[in-house]
């Protein structure tokens, strides 16, 4: 149990991550010059960090009932 609350935690730190990420990108895009590769990175760093713990938890719900079924029977 204690993988599943570190899963979340992270995801929510991500999250923050990325929408942070997100404004300096809308940021920097906004001013007249074409911004750094590096500014394109700060989104999609998390973005893809966020697909395996989003799957994760999305998945967990199922295999709780999947694991439910499996001992009584």
């Amino acid at each position: 149990m204690a993988w599943s609350i570190w899963i979340r935690q992270l995801h929510r730190w991500l999250s923050i991550a990325f929408t942070a990420g997100f404004l300096v990108n809308i940021y920097a895009m906004s001013g007249g010059q074409e911004p750094a590769f590096w500014v394109y990175l700060l989104v999609l760093v998390p973005l893809f960090l966020l697909l395996p713990t989003g799957l994760y938890m999305f998945v967990l719900p199922y295999a709780a009932k999947w694991r439910g079924r499996r001992g009584a029977a």
